[in-house]
């Protein structure tokens, strides 16, 4: 997803790819899968037992272990379960989390820092299986520690962080935008939705608008979407001739990402913020809010955006 139509997000965000990322397979909501312990897998947990918890009065968390901590793939361990609701597959949990440089203990990024947790989707194509069984199945409140190559080191060999993470919520998602039909606008692209919700778009002839264009295609009766909060979307993404560079509906799984400057375009800040949660969203962005004259891989430079949006979800 990074380097398409969101900015570079932070170094948090990258560091929860790690638990979840893009993927074309379908999710599932089957029970959790069993990696096979190899040698090396029961290395890396008899490693992560050795690795201490302890929290400040403000509850944020420090991991104590002899530096350097290296794992040789991955391993989670459930550190104290939580007294709320059961968390289960195919719901986003919110977490709260520090990331640890295990080569000298040194916090590379807290969520506490940021001001806000992060929301990651349950789907078991998209969560290291070592974890899965670790947070489906726990309670809300849980907190786990996680160690994983860091795939961002230049080192070799690369380098492992550390996650102290806790999950304090659960919630499940709408399936697609659910609301009440609003007229379509005249002149804007005309959208049409498949049985499964995804959308497809024809783009009228003639030059885009130079404003940005943010209109409810379906309006939602949940809760108002405010700048800050943690979305859950699905998206299709096309340039103003018709051509699709993105979709979650294509990857099998939405998108939990904070709706913010520095996590995602102004276009889709500004676009989407006031919207309901169930809405269903039609944005035409202009360069000026999305890369300006900067091209972005598929996305020629002064491109004109149009995405529609479904609102699943927002904490």
């Amino acid at each position: 997803m990074k380097n398409k139509w969101m900015t570079v997000v932070a170094i948090g965000a990258v560091a929860v790819l790690g638990l979840a990322g893009c993927s074309s397979a379908s999710p599932s909501a089957s029970t959790s899968p069993t990696p096979t312990a190899t040698g090396a897998q029961v290395a890396d947990n008899a490693a992560l037992e050795a690795v201490t918890w302890t929290a400040d009065d403000k509850g944020v968390p420090t991991l104590g272990f002899t530096a350097p901590f290296t794992v040789t793939g991955s391993a989670a361990r459930l550190v104290k379960d939580g007294d709320g609701a059961t968390i289960e597959a195919g719901q986003i949990v919110q977490l709260a989390y520090t990331v640890t440089d295990g080569s000298d203990a040194s916090v590379a990024y807290s969520t506490y820092d940021a001001g806000t947790p992060e929301g990651v989707m349950l789907t078991q194509d998209a969560i290291d299986p070592v974890l899965w069984g670790v947070i489906v199945g726990a309670k809300v409140g849980a907190s786990f520690i996680y160690a994983v190559i860091d795939q961002s080191s230049q080192a070799t060999p690369p380098g492992t962080v550390l996650m102290a993470v806790t999950v304090q919520s659960a919630s499940t998602p709408l399936a697609r935008a659910v609301g009440t039909a609003v007229d379509p606008v005249a002149g804007l692209p005309t959208v049409t939705l498949a049985d499964s919700g995804a959308p497809s778009v024809s783009i009228p002839v003639g030059d885009a608008p130079s404003d940005l264009v943010s209109q409810t295609l379906i309006e939602g009766d949940g809760a108002t979407v405010k700048e800050g909060d943690n979305i859950t979307v699905h998206y299709t993404g096309w340039l103003w001739d018709g051509t699709q560079f993105d979709s979650s509906w294509d990857k099998g799984s939405p998108l939990s990402i904070p709706l913010a400057t520095g996590s995602l375009i102004d276009g889709w800040v500004t676009g989407l913020a006031d919207q309901k949660v169930g809405s269903q969203v039609l944005l035409v962005i202009p360069p000026s809010l999305g890369y300006g004259s900067t091209a972005q891989n598929s996305i020629p430079a002064d491109s004109t955006l149009v995405f529609v949006v479904d609102i699943l979800a927002a904490n």
